[in-house]
């Protein structure tokens, strides 16, 4: 899988989401990005996205799958979920998508100007 992304990727300017991206799978790349938000909150905004699908799941199981995936995910020993030492931290708590997505083209943006 890594090898597949890294081919998507060798020509750069590109997005990619996933728990490993900026440690592993591109250490290299240009702006690393490492959203967090309190637990609660990813509960709910997943619970959220779940009854815009029709499905009602009780928040007290999806953040307990959450902090289960979390906790998997951190103590793998193949490609962990770690923040990578040059990626910028977002605390996403109290903003909404629309905040968070200005913020990211603004970075992105700054990283291409600079590079210029």
């Amino acid at each position: 899988m890594v090898s597949q992304q890294r081919r998507l990727g060798k020509d750069k300017g590109i997005v990619m989401d996933g728990r490993d991206i900026g440690s592993v799978v591109f250490p290299d790349a240009e702006l690393k990005l490492f959203l967090t938000a309190d637990i609660q909150v990813r509960a709910y905004r997943r619970q959220q996205e779940l009854l815009e699908r029709g499905q009602l799941i009780d928040l007290d199981t999806i953040f307990s799958n959450i902090t289960d995936r979390d906790r998997i995910d951190s103590t793998r020993k193949e490609s962990p979920l770690v923040k990578a030492k040059d990626a910028v931290g977002m605390d996403t708590t109290h903003i909404t998508i629309d905040e968070q997505v200005d913020e990211v083209v603004r970075m992105a943006v700054s990283k291409i100007v600079r590079k210029k």
